[in-house]
């Protein structure tokens, strides 16, 4: 099957073409028809499987092709596409610049830990696609920077993710600002019973597709483990990467401290590497992966929350440098590897602390990894494992989720103030009411605003997220 075959207009075929893409994924030929017929859509995708272009390619046609539906005095945004990190918000809204190039319709992205000022003046011109992170989009409509009552389709994007993240109750406030007649498109990773609940106060008699099964892990990834002392990993590594010839290697590990420091040995040992997570401002998330897609940085460290959206072509080399506390976050970090059909590997360092994670992961994937031991790194038979520290809570979303009917109309959506709860978070920013000193505040995604934004009373202090992010 071909694009044409799918229904899409002459222009977007000609920006598929230009990219050299001739053949849609699974979820592209699944989901694309769908979407023009204009009926919500559940799908579950990995990453990886070219979601993102099943979304964005039959958004695009439907807002080029057919009249607006909440026609307003002054121009309001037709499509907002939510998702839970810069990075991924960055490429959605690349790829639909990308695949809109023949077409008359203008979009942008907002996301926090950059200055809001640019932002706002550009939310006063005309645009039709707004790409947004859940915290900054509520600053801006805070400030009546943006008017969200004229939404036509409405995306989330990695919306487990989202609820892992403890979005769920901003992403409550969105909705409560649109208005109630409108296209949604939820994607997420699973099915899993949470998405489940959400998407049936969420969506319309949805259609639902599902192009792989549950916790799947890519068949073109070679995956083994490599068992050792905890000590000896970061030597191990060095080994993998020098004798290997690696030249573009994704390392993963558990803390935002652990990347830091990882990434500082490796580059002091003459192995050129950064680190890339929620405290590092934009600009310097954005040198480090600029870096490592131009192949000028050997290695890039990064935390799991990070890592969401980072999609590079042919990337050989994943490394689990510490093993996730939760074993679907092993299936997202090696699907960073083989991907649009190309090969790749991933490897896990692991040392005795690790044995239950393993074991987790295993039974997740319901697949037996193959241990290589090297030589001169063989792990100590009489090591006793260290506790881990606890992963972070996992935040259920809440079953009091209101209803379409009850969801607000598009008047409301330009001045609505969006007041926030203590408990929720900020581009992937935990909250907690009173729980820390004003000078142990830490920077907001990644880097302080410097535009001007009210907080509303009672909202508390952040507290300091712990190192899983």
């Amino acid at each position: 099957m071909s694009f044409a075959e799918l229904g899409l207009m002459p222009e977007l075929l000609t920006a598929l073409d230009a990219v050299g893409y001739t053949s849609p994924t699974p979820i592209q030929r699944e989901a694309i028809p769908i979407v023009l017929s204009g009926r919500d859509l559940l799908a579950a995708a990995q990453t990886g499987t070219g979601k993102t272009a099943g979304f964005t390619l039959p958004l695009l046609q439907r807002l080029a092709t057919t009249p607006v539906l909440h026609p307003a005095p002054k121009h309001r945004i037709r499509a907002l596409v939510l998702t839970p990190t810069r990075e991924l918000a960055s490429q959605v809204e690349e790829s639909v610049k990308q695949y809109g190039q023949k077409l008359k319709l203008t979009s942008m992205v907002i996301f926090g830990g950059v200055n809001i000022n640019p932002q706002r003046d550009r939310l006063q011109r005309k645009l039709d696609i707004l790409v947004a992170t859940p915290g900054r989009l509520l600053d801006h409509v805070g400030q009546g920077n943006v008017d969200l009552g004229g939404v036509e389709i409405l995306v989330l994007d990695e919306a487990d993710r989202m609820l892992d993240m403890g979005f769920i109750r901003d992403i409550k406030r969105v909705l409560a600002l649109l208005p109630k007649q409108r296209q949604n498109l939820l994607f997420s990773a699973t099915f899993a019973p949470e998405i489940k609940t959400f998407a049936q106060n969420l969506l319309d008699n949805p259609a639902k597709v599902e192009v792989a099964p549950q916790v799947t892990t890519a068949e073109r990834v070679e995956q083994r483990i490599y068992p050792v002392d905890r000590d000896a990993k970061k030597a191990l590594l060095q080994q993998l990467i020098v004798d290997g010839n690696w030249n573009q290697v994704l390392v993963f590990t558990r803390t935002k401290h652990g990347a830091n420091r990882l990434a500082e040995q490796l580059d002091k040992d003459g192995i050129p590497a950064m680190a890339i997570h929620s405290n590092k401002s934009q600009s310097a998330r954005e040198k480090a992966l600029g870096a490592f897609k131009a192949g000028k940085l050997r290695v890039l460290v990064a935390t799991d929350i990070a890592a969401r959206g980072i999609d590079i072509d042919a990337l050989p080399h994943v490394v689990n440098y510490e093993l996730p506390n939760v074993p679907e976050d092993y299936v997202h970090r090696i699907g960073r590897t083989g991907r649009a059909g190309a090969g790749g590997e991933a490897v896990s360092l692991v040392c005795v602390d690790e044995h239950k994670l393993l074991a987790d992961i295993e039974r997740t994937i319901r697949q037996k990894l193959e241990r290589v031991i090297v030589p001169g790194f063989e792990p100590d038979p009489n090591a006793r494992p260290e506790p881990l520290r606890k992963p972070q809570a996992a935040r259920q979303p809440r079953r009091d989720f209101p209803p379409r009917s009850a969801q607000g109309h598009g008047g409301q959506g330009h001045n609505a103030q969006a007041p926030r709860s203590a408990g929720s978070q900020r581009d992937g920013q935990p909250r907690s009411a009173g729980s820390a000193a004003a000078g142990n505040r830490p920077q907001r995604d990644g880097g302080r605003d410097t535009g001007n934004r009210s907080r509303p009373a009672g909202s508390g202090q952040r507290r300091r997220p712990s190192g899983n992010v």
